[in-house]
């Protein structure tokens, strides 16, 4: 049924993360030929390791919490340092004992997913223009009146598809920006918090800690330490 899925790639994992099962389409994307040459992969051995951070994070999450995680918005960044989004579902996967067992996914792009998931325009309109100027300061009352809603409508909006509010999303946008920036040799944090549209690093430090867990500094380096097989 999923191979069926125009553009929806699913997959299934159990409690050591690895892939035990996947359709067509995610197959395909990660340059497989058939299924039994995915098996027993994790996202570290597929993605590149900011994105494999990310995915673990959530999969721990669900482990942890034995809850779904859906609308989960994924953000891709092509060499020119530009986001493409994704939406994910995961859902615990239970054995007919109840015991969680596994995890089980979907994801599909954002364009894609519109219609189907939100068919909201605002939130579309809302999605072009935060990915244009995230990295400048943005303001929601900014975001509202480019899309004809008040900041109230607009924060109602991101909630009911995204369940954080606008300011959070274009936090976590520019947060996952700055992991990008950090992964090139000669980055500087200063330089990057500043690119970002951050007051001073020691805020940036703020909002990068309560994100991913470290400071962009140990990011940084467990980044590098990892690239050179440290």
């Amino acid at each position: 049924m999923f191979d069926q899925l125009p553009g929806v790639s699913f997959f299934a994992k159990n409690r050591q993360f690895k892939l035990m099962c996947a359709n067509r389409h995610f197959i395909e994307t990660m340059g497989f030929t058939d299924e039994s040459s995915l098996v027993g992969k994790d996202d570290f051995d597929l993605f590149p390791p900011r994105l494999a951070e990310n995915f673990r994070r959530d999969d721990e999450e669900i482990f942890r919490t034995g809850e779904a995680k859906l609308n989960i918005v994924e953000l891709f960044f092509n060499p020119q340092g530009i986001p493409d989004w994704f939406i994910t579902h995961k859902m615990p996967l239970r054995d007919r004992r109840g015991r969680l067992v596994g995890i089980m996914g979907m994801t599909q792009s954002y364009g894609q997913a519109m219609t189907a998931v939100h068919a909201s325009q605002a939130i579309e309109q809302s999605l072009a223009y935060i990915r244009e100027n995230f990295r400048r300061k943005l303001g929601v009352e900014e975001l509202a009146a480019h899309v004809h809603l008040s900041p109230r409508q607009l924060h109602r909006k991101f909630v009911e598809a995204f369940g954080c509010s606008p300011q959070a999303f274009i936090m976590k946008l520019r947060v996952q920006a700055a992991c990008e920036a950090l992964q090139h040799e000669d980055a500087q944090i200063s330089q990057v918090a500043l690119d970002l549209g951050f007051y001073d690093q020691s805020g940036f430090t703020q909002h990068f800690h309560r994100h991913v867990g470290v400071t962009p500094l140990k990011y940084q380096r467990r980044f590098r330490l990892r690239v050179r097989g440290g």
